[in-house]
């Protein structure tokens, strides 16, 4: 009987583990699904219901119309059949049993939709020239709501997105080869005052980037840097490099020391047991600290700001330009947000199995 009793809490215990998982996993995923469906979706179709609606529901479906004759007053209590209504109450819709009356557009259409309550099964009206509307730098067109034709400039997306690349690519790769190094030295190799300045390394973790944003900002502005890709390389690099050699100091020195002596016996160079053993084994925390470093300068937006301004405009400075310029165009914002989170997703997924064992560095003393 204890079995038993032990083995059903045990399965209570897991199935109340995994719901909560399921439960914390949805909450995060579904507004993701939201951004992604609201990219692909008409303009009319955003303005006029939620990305939910492309799912099988019942819906109100339009089946004809009434264009009111010239004669009705429309500030007046208009009578449509059976029903009397006003003019707002219309705007709102009027329900009429299984059918529903809504006025389209201004007082000057004079035209009243009749819609009835019917299930609808997948939507299937998806589009792709949202992205294409972001992505150039055209003039593009559609229609709102009440189905007027609004007019707006492109956003030329695809330069912001090659800029972003540009920039998070290096301001990854030099901050992991520097600290790599400088790991290896601090693990590996005895040299006057090493505690003392891996505490400074250390120390510069808790070191918030903002104060150091104006100083720097000086310095570039005297070389003539302050608004090109090696001033914010240089930036990112600097800011990134402490949590870099922290991360990859508790890897490295764990590897076993056996194997750096048979090289050392066998005649390798500290630079030789660098690149042909501690990379190749250091696979996992470099991988691990490259998924943080890519995200964080990815989805920087003031360093950005500050060191290279709208002289190459990456995808965070264009998405908040497109907020204060294009905050009411939904279609717009979703679609370039959705391409703004598509490499950073790539570049986790393809190194995530990484993660872990990264994250876990240091952890475990053999």
């Amino acid at each position: 009987m204890a079995d038993k009793s032990s083995s059903s809490q045990k399965r209570t215990s897991r199935f109340l583990v995994e719901a909560t998982l399921i439960v914390i996993s949805l909450i995060w995923i579904i507004p993701t699904i939201g951004v992604l469906v609201t990219s692909f979706r008409h303009s009319q179709d955003i303005f006029s219901s939620g990305w939910w609606t492309i799912l099988p529901h019942r819906d109100w479906v339009e089946v004809s119309e009434i264009r009111l004759d010239e004669s009705v007053d429309v500030d007046a209590p208009i009578t449509i059949g059976d029903v009397t209504v006003t003019f707002e109450e219309l705007r709102q819709g009027v329900e009429d049993g299984n059918q529903k009356l809504i006025w389209f557009g201004n007082k000057r259409t004079r035209l009243v939709k009749v819609q009835e309550l019917q299930w609808k099964m997948f939507d299937t009206q998806l589009t792709l020239e949202n992205y294409t509307n972001v992505l150039s730098g055209i003039e593009v067109r559609f229609k709102d709501a009440s189905g007027a034709e609004i007019v707006r400039q492109g956003n030329n997306l695809s330069v912001a997105f090659l800029n972003s690349v540009a920039v998070a690519v290096p301001a990854t790769i030099i901050p992991i080869l520097i600290a790599a190094f400088a790991a290896y030295g601090f693990a590996w190799m005895n040299f006057p005052g090493r505690k003392i300045f891996f505490i400074i390394v250390v120390a510069l973790l808790v070191v918030p980037l903002q104060i150091a944003l104006v100083p720097i900002l000086q310095d570039y502005t005297r070389l003539n840097l302050n608004g090109t890709y090696l001033a914010i390389w240089l930036a990112h690099t600097g800011f990134g490099l402490p949590l870099a050699v922290y991360l990859l100091f508790n890897y490295i020195g764990t590897l076993p020391r056996e194997t750096l002596e048979a090289a050392f016996i066998d005649g390798a160079s500290h630079f030789t047991i660098f690149t042909r053993l501690i990379l190749p084994l250091s696979v996992p925390a470099l991988a691990s600290f490259a998924i943080f470093q890519f995200l964080w300068v990815w989805n920087d937006y003031l360093v950005a700001l500050v060191f290279l301004g709208d002289k190459n405009r990456v995808m965070t400075s264009a998405l908040a330009a497109m907020v204060g310029e294009k905050g009411q165009d939904w279609h717009f914002l979703t679609s370039g947000a959705f391409l703004s989170m598509l490499l950073p997703l790539a570049v986790f997924f393809a190194l995530q199995r990484y993660f872990v064992r990264g994250m876990m560095a240091g952890s475990i003393k053999s």
